[in-house]
């Protein structure tokens, strides 16, 4: 089992942004198989919808403070030799197409190909708001920039011409790291969201929650449809596969954690996960010995 964890990006431990890099490096040293951001925008006062989305009813106190996370991944690119750098989840209507390939082959050359771009469609009414996107067109706006991706990375002149997103004829001479192109997860579970994932993807991002209780069919059987949707479509089904995110919530311990992976391990065939402490971390370095506890608990 592959165990990976967020960098600390999200909350009270956003303000120790200057130890980023000594985190990386001691989190990579400890033996952790990649480092994660996620992609908050804003925490407004009186939100449209809660969280967890359909679920809650306010937003937590962590997310008053983000950093963002093209820059995070960035810094631990840096510092780092071994480990995967990715995003569980970017939320891709928010970004240009162009914008979004100059960042991440940035990232991917400056880690030497290192990067598994992870990317969702966002859920938050007031961050489409402000950056001017309509909600409405972000299914939309995410298959359209998939393709626009795909024609940046892997084309040396590159075009893209949407109902949403633009790219007039370009040399795109620099290439990330990885070819053909860095692989490309994504999340959502709805059924479009499956179908997309088994039409552009190398995979796809659940989320668990670390406490309660594990339904191995809630993984299991949205990866079967997307493995059957994807050789519908003509593609090898056994190319796909899941990285999952572990979440911590507010009394979650590293039992918790330690049980919600093994029962990913033991029942579903899910082998990389991410663990998200964000809700339990009180500093970079309580992050720090999270992350070492969880991986002592794996270690021979």
């Amino acid at each position: 089992m592959r165990i990976g964890f967020c960098l600390p990006q999200i909350g009270q431990v956003a303000e120790q942004a200057a130890g980023l890099a000594r985190f990386a490096r001691e989190a990579e040293a400890a033996g952790a198989a990649g480092l994660w951001v996620g992609d908050r925008l804003l925490s407004p006062v009186d939100p449209e919808i809660g969280y967890p989305p359909g679920v809650g009813t306010t937003l937590p106190e962590q997310f008053h403070r983000i950093l963002d996370p093209f820059a995070v991944l960035t810094v631990a690119a840096t510092a780092t030799e071994r480990v995967a750098l990715g995003s569980h989840v970017l939320n891709a209507p928010w970004y240009p197409p162009a914008v979004l390939a100059r960042s991440l082959t940035t990232i991917d050359l400056v880690s030497n190909g290192r990067l598994i771009a992870g990317f969702g469609a966002g859920w938050m009414p007031e961050e489409f708001a402000a950056v001017g996107v309509p909600i409405a067109e972000r299914g939309r706006r995410l298959d359209e920039s998939l393709v626009a991706l795909d024609e940046l990375w892997t084309k040396d002149v590159a075009e893209f011409h949407g109902e949403h997103w633009t790219v007039p004829a370009t040399n795109s001479a620099l290439k990330p790291a990885q070819r053909p192109r860095p692989p490309v997860y994504l999340g959502g579970w709805a059924p479009a969201a499956l179908r997309r994932i088994a039409k552009h993807a190398d995979g796809w991002l659940p989320t668990l929650r670390a406490s309660g209780t594990f339904d191995p069919a809630a993984v299991s059987g949205p990866l079967a449809e997307i493995r059957r949707l994807a050789e519908q479509d003509g593609r090898d089904p056994a190319e796909l596969d899941a990285i999952a995110r572990v979440n911590a919530e507010p009394a979650t311990t590293v039992d918790d954690i330690v049980t919600a992976i093994r029962q990913v391990q033991d029942h579903t065939e899910v082998r990389h996960v991410v663990v998200d402490p964000t809700f339990i971390a009180k500093s970079a370095d309580h992050a720090l010995e999270i992350t070492g506890s969880v991986l002592g608990r794996f270690q021979v």
